[in-house]
């Protein structure tokens, strides 16, 4: 997948040109070791959003990782926006990980879905219900999968630049949330994961489930 910025996602350049700015003007006036805090501050928002390309696997019956990060649900559940009972596997992502998100399956977009809610700890099973959310509704080909970008504690912003009606493509760079957050993915009940509980993951070249043939 060949994208625009290749390797700092452009959420981020508001952010490092101000910390870097601030960094060198720091320095200019009070010296190196007072500007030390804020250069260390710069390293870490210019590697909080990195956006590297990955290898993207073909076979058409695997479900790709949405995101960077832990697993930390496998488990039957009720897709709320679906209206089905599904496979529910979740990733939680911390503030060292990547947070570009990145479509799990070709498919059409049946439907987004934008919900306000409460920033409790995304790694919380109650995040899911409760966090401010967008779902995203999937067709591949018959089959729906549902992704839903989650904020956290400290995340208070989702991006997503799709809309109903469009055509994804596994591995396409779909959304960002900044911070720290969650992403839960809603499979048919016949999926088999591939992932275990604690696993890390890759957005766009991590298998998380293969379709029943």
């Amino acid at each position: 997948m060949t994208y625009p910025h290749p390797i700092l996602a452009r959420e981020g350049w508001p952010f490092i040109s101000s910390s870097v700015l601030l960094s060198v003007i720091v320095w200019a006036l009070a010296g190196f070791w007072w500007s030390l805090p804020i250069w260390l501050l710069t390293i870490f928002v210019v590697q909080f959003f990195r956006d590297p390309a990955r290898p993207i696997p073909r076979d058409p019956l695997a479900v790709l990782s949405p995101a960077d990060g832990r697993i930390v649900a496998i488990t039957h559940a009720f897709d709320p926006y679906a209206g089905r009972d599904a496979l529910k596997i979740s990733v939680f992502m911390n503030v060292f990980n990547v947070h570009s998100n990145r479509a799990p399956v070709d498919g059409a977009l049946r439907d987004v879905q934008y919900f306000p809610g409460k920033f409790v700890n995304a790694d919380l099973d109650k995040a899911s219900e409760q966090n401010e959310r967008n779902a995203l509704v999937i067709d591949c080909d018959g089959r729906v999968v549902t992704a839903v970008q989650v904020a956290g504690l400290i995340a208070r912003r989702i991006l997503c630049y799709v809309k109903a009606g469009d055509a994804l493509q596994r591995g396409q760079r779909f959304g960002f949330i900044r911070f720290g957050s969650r992403v839960d993915v809603y499979l048919p009940l016949d999926t088999q994961s591939r992932v275990s509980i604690g696993d890390k993951v890759y957005a766009s070249s991590t298998v998380l489930a293969d379709f029943a043939a």
